[in-house]
């Protein structure tokens, strides 16, 4: 490493098999400014083994590809030489692979051609930094400096975990500067909730670190000058956190984070499947309201849910008429049977039913969606009595914040029913109750034709006598009790949910003489079916 004013001048090198992009990386950058140099320059594979083996560079620049040795190659053996050199890929070609794989190898940035200056720059100037602080760490004994740095940043982001769970002490300028150690001032406090949305399997650990790391570097390149204080941290997918800025830049803020969306956006095909949305709670003018922008921020962003993703989101929704739909009172009937017959079809007739359902609701909103869809996961698990309820909501509600549709939502909820009522199906397959439960799914599509205990003992393969003993045993109550009670519940439901003629319903439920179903269904509920509609309907 070269000397500069008690300094080092930090090793460039340059690896490209085209020599005029050599010269342009080199013209790019203002070397001395960086305090760094360009070191040397390779045309192929071998050449630059051979001298990063010579140079021992601080900072590798290379192609993807090159002749003799990938880029990918030569980044794997340059670290293992180097384990600590810092690593910047530029290519012409924008495939999710290769920046998948270039991160596992520990690159820190991956730029496409034609290089843009700025970029270039800015990279540059953040390895510098990181180099910097592990030489600083090293000078001032590493262990007590990483830790005053580590608690430091464990405070800070400490005050974003406490902003998000709306706990904690009250806060003013005063408090943040004393107790967090950032020099606030004065002026406007926003919260900021970027949001990353795609399938979760699509991304290693360090290819998420490295999406996040990216968004932290836009939004400091397009946000700090703009900005007294800025603070964040990842949270699952997100990266969550706070702007503080001057009163007459509220515009300027805003333009900044578009800028920063929309960077992210053009470079997500390095990325892979992953779409960004940004959401902001409102500015406060005291310190104290950000609790209340951090709530707003993170009931906003899941409006990309109806709205669409890639836009800033800044208006706190509304309720619509979605809860006085009753969608979950009708859910729970249907998944009740569903789980109580393990019926797939039913299971995924009552999801599909229930996506056209709120589909229809007028201007419904992100967060009611998400809300629903947890609950009709919660209810599913009840009836299913599943042990450990609690872990499976959780991990079920972790892949939920993945998704950026409502679509991706009820798909994921289809999904979650299907594997766990196949998996009590398949338990239950060479079970002695068997033949009951293929029973009363028969029962279940039927009902409304006039079945014989003979007709379906026969669909079991059953003698008569034999499967109504099991039934009763298995059911408490005989097989025509059973039809009867399914056929009064299921016009119950009629008569509550419909406008159709009482003796439409009765045809409907499998009877074809009103007086008769009237009989029986004041039996069965101690009121006549017109009673029934005007107290329930």
């Amino acid at each position: 490493m070269g000397e500069k004013g008690g300094i080092g001048v930090l090793r460039v090198m340059i690896a490209d098999d085209e020599e005029r992009i050599c010269k342009l990386i080199t013209a790019l950058v203002d070397w001395e400014a960086l305090e760094m140099e360009v070191a040397g320059t390779a045309r192929n594979g071998p050449e630059a083994i051979a001298l990063a083996k010579e140079l021992e560079p601080d900072i590798l620049i290379t192609d993807i590809r090159m002749p003799g040795l990938s880029g990918l190659d030569l980044i794997e053996q340059v670290k293992k030489l180097r384990p600590e050199v810092e690593i910047v890929i530029i290519s012409g070609y924008a495939h999710f692979e290769y920046a998948q794989t270039a991160i596992k190898f520990g690159v820190g940035d991956y730029l496409l051609k034609p290089v843009d200056q700025e970029e270039l720059n800015t990279t540059l100037q953040k390895f510098k930094e990181r180099i910097l602080a592990r030489q600083a760490m090293a000078r001032r004994g590493g262990r007590l400096f990483q830790k005053s740095e580590r608690d430091l940043k464990r405070l800070r982001t400490g005050l974003v975990d406490q902003l998000i769970s709306g706990r904690g002490e009250r806060l003013s300028v005063a408090v943040i500067q004393e107790a967090y150690y950032l020099p606030v001032e004065s002026g406007f406090f926003q919260a900021v909730w970027l949001k990353f949305d795609g399938p979760p399997e699509a991304f290693t650990e360090a290819g998420l670190a490295a999406i996040m790391e990216k968004a932290d570097s836009i939004l400091e390149s397009a946000l700090r000058s703009k900005c007294i204080e800025m603070v964040f941290r990842r949270v699952g997918s997100s990266y969550v956190g706070f702007l503080n800025y001057g009163s007459g830049r509220k515009e300027e803020v805003r333009r900044g984070l578009k800028d920063c969306l929309n960077q992210l956006k053009s470079q997500q095909v390095l990325y892979g499947p992953v779409q960004f949305s940004l959401a902001v709670g409102r500015a406060a003018e005291n310190p104290e309201e950000l609790k209340r922008s951090m709530y707003e921020a993170s009931v906003i962003i899941k409006e990309r849910l109806v709205r669409g993703n890639g836009r800033i989101l800044d208006r706190m929704p509304e309720p619509s008429a979605l809860h006085e739909r009753k969608l979950l009172d009708k859910y729970l009937r249907n998944i009740t049977h569903a789980v109580e017959v393990m019926s797939l079809e039913e299971a995924a007739g009552a999801v599909s039913e229930l996506s056209s359902a709120a589909r229809e609701v007028r201007e419904v909103r992100g967060f009611e969606i998400r809300e629903l869809i947890h609950s009709c996961a919660s209810l599913f698990f009840s009836r299913l009595e599943l042990s450990g309820r609690a872990e499976a909501l959780q991990e079920f509600d972790e892949r939920c914040e993945w998704c950026g549709t409502m679509e991706e939502l009820f798909g994921l909820l289809g999904r979650l029913l299907e594997t766990h009522l196949g998996a009590l199906r398949s338990r239950h397959e060479n079970d002695a109750d068997r033949p009951v439960r293929l029973a009363k799914e028969y029962i279940q599509n039927h009902y409304s034709e006039p079945i014989t205990l003979e007709e379906v003992s026969g669909h079991v393969s059953l003698n008569p006598a034999y499967f109504s003993v099991l039934f009763k045993k298995t059911e408490g109550e005989g097989f025509a009790k059973y039809l009867i009670h399914l056929r009064m519940e299921q016009a119950k439901i009629l008569l509550r949910d419909t406008n159709e003629p009482v003796s439409a319903i009765c045809q409907r439920v499998g009877y074809h003489d009103v007086k008769h179903f009237t009989r029986t269904f004041e039996k069965d509920t101690g009121v006549k079916p017109a009673t029934y509609r005007k107290l329930y309907g």
